[in-house]
């Protein structure tokens, strides 16, 4: 069920100020059976002091069972349904990065990969190039690959491994198929359209698969990066913003493209971040300097999900315990409401997005403070929220920080 409409009704502008901190892929996975997860391992007193003194519970992102990207995870905590809004991961790097993108444009998110003399995948993210390799990269390919079939080819780069595809022609469709396998030691998929008689989907497959062959070729001489993984083929959406339906001044603070497309998708101002990828120090800052300009705040932490989708345990860790050193900067702010979650769990055991709940918590007034001492999966599923659906922590805010009126007579 989609209840904007229904939170738009009840909304109202209030001075209080919200702060939504996700913590990317934090849930996780015991290495082996009867071991900590991630969050258990860590050592974060300054976590398990606002825990004592919090509501916790479970959210799982999207629905039980499934294994939410970070589009649908982070769509579904800003309270948007979903099954319902749609976006593809390349409209959101490419909002996210600035580029050109038009209407009727097709945006598609890259990977660079190593490929072997065969095309087997060898390498997802062609061992996580540096962002000037990756740029120097993208300028080959434009000057190699400008047009395919009489579509425009635009490349841009977004960040490590990662790269946008905008393609501008006529008549081009989105519901075409990743070539990305997810997986090592396989060929590359085919990009095919999702419905035999969708001409302009089945166009929009044709370039994608000749421009996959051509950056083989034009890449050809490269030791690692040497071929390319598509994946998020999609037309730029329209969403309703969260001034219309919150009545909020919202910001996001995020360094990678993707998650500030998401946030400007839903109408968020995305504020300036000095510092080189996810540096903790430029985000307090531009928290710290807008805190009176803004009453919704989204604060995006991206390696804990890098280092499990790595696989490395340890890193995770370290990550985990690099945010709770940084919490009492945060806590000097004094928010009035807090949230601090994950938008999908990524364990180190798995490599991967995973389809299990993540820890939730809740720091606000009126709340029932309750049993759990940490911020981890199990205490959290001993908290007073309960288990929710990623959809039902919005409202939760909202209330908390008196910003809904009563529903019904």
């Amino acid at each position: 069920m989609d209840l904007l409409s229904i939170i738009s009704e009840l909304s109202q502008k209030t001075p209080s100020k919200i702060l939504l901190v996700v913590l990317d892929g934090v849930g996780g996975l015991p290495l082996e059976p009867g071991g900590p997860t991630e969050l258990a391992a860590a050592r974060t007193p300054n976590l398990d002091a606002l825990a004592q003194r919090s509501a916790l519970g479970l959210l799982t992102p999207v629905y039980p069972g499934l294994a939410p990207g970070s589009g649908p995870g982070h769509l579904a905590l800003f309270g948007y349904d979903p099954f319902r809004y749609v976006v593809g991961r390349g409209a959101l790097s490419a909002i996210g990065i600035g580029a050109e993108f038009r209407e009727g444009d097709v945006a598609v998110r890259g990977n660079f990969a190593t490929l072997d003399g065969e095309g087997r995948v060898l390498d997802r993210r062609a061992g996580r190039p540096s962002d000037a390799e990756n740029q120097r990269v993208v300028e080959q390919l434009r000057k190699a690959i400008p047009e395919i079939e009489g579509v425009k080819v635009n490349f841009y780069t977004e960040s490590e491994h990662r790269f946008v595809v905008v393609l501008r022609g006529e008549d081009l469709g989105d519901q075409v198929t990743d070539t990305d396998p997810q997986k090592s030691g396989v060929l590359p998929l085919p990009a095919w359209a999702k419905e035999p008689g969708d001409r302009a989907s089945q166009r929009t497959a044709a370039v994608l698969n000749q421009l996959s062959a051509s950056i083989r070729v034009a890449l050809s001489g490269e030791p690692q990066v040497n071929g390319a993984l598509f994946r998020g083929v999609s037309l730029r959406p329209r969403f309703p913003s969260m001034a219309e339906v919150y009545r909020l001044t919202p910001a996001c603070i995020a360094s990678y493209p993707m998650y500030k497309g998401l946030a400007s998708l839903v109408g968020m101002e995305v504020l300036p971040v000095e510092g080189e990828g996810d540096a903790p120090e430029g985000k307090l800052r531009a928290l710290r300097e807008n805190w009176s300009r803004f009453d919704f705040f989204y604060l995006h932490f991206k390696k804990t999900d890098a280092a499990g989708e790595d696989g490395n345990f340890a890193e995770k860790v370290r990550k985990i315990e690099l945010f709770d050193q940084l919490l009492p900067e945060i806590l000097a702010l004094a928010p009035d409401v807090l949230a601090i979650t994950g938008d999908h769990s990524t364990p180190a055991a798995l490599r991967a997005h995973a389809w299990h709940p993540v820890p939730v918590l809740l720091h606000a007034p009126f709340l029932r403070h309750d049993l759990a001492q940490r911020f981890t999966e199990d205490e959290a599923a001993r908290g007073s929220l309960g288990h929710l659906r990623g959809v039902e922590l919005m409202p939760l805010l909202l209330a908390h920080a008196g910003k809904l009126q009563k529903y019904g007579a």
